[in-house]
């Protein structure tokens, strides 16, 4: 089994039309990855919402510690975790109302492709939000 993801066109379609963006191990450290990208969506508009159960608050916006302890709808479920985590995040993201799981740059799991697919859901896989984000200008 292969992962697809949506085409270009439709990832683009997908930024356009989404305005919030669940952070699933989003660091309140400057230096990593997932806060330098969270950062730029930030800058370009979408409502950051912090996913972390050990920090407080990263960007101004206050942390919460699952996806299923944030009040409201969520276009996009942004996850900054290894691999190997993707299946548990996915289950999760299964009981919100979510409209899109995407695993960032360089994550993939067969397992959690699956089980969302199943399921129906929109699923993007080992692509950085900030880069397809860019091409979609």
């Amino acid at each position: 089994m292969s992962i697809e993801n949506p085409t270009r066109e439709e990832i683009g379609q997908i930024l356009k039309n989404s305005k919030t963006i669940a952070v699933v191990g989003l660091s309140n450290n400057p230096e990593r990855t997932s806060y330098m990208v969270s950062k730029a969506m930030q800058n370009a508009g979408y409502e950051i919402i912090p996913v972390n159960p050990t920090v407080d608050e990263v960007l101004g916006q206050k942390a919460v510690a699952s996806l299923t302890d944030i009040k409201g709808h969520v276009d996009i479920v942004n996850v900054f975790r290894r691999s190997e985590h993707l299946l548990e995040v996915a289950q999760e993201f299964l009981k919100i109302d979510a409209d899109v799981y995407w695993a960032q740059l360089g994550l993939e799991n067969e397992e959690a492709y699956q089980l969302l697919k199943d399921n129906h859901k929109t699923v993007i896989m080992n692509r950085c939000i900030k880069v397809e984000h860019a091409m979609t200008k």
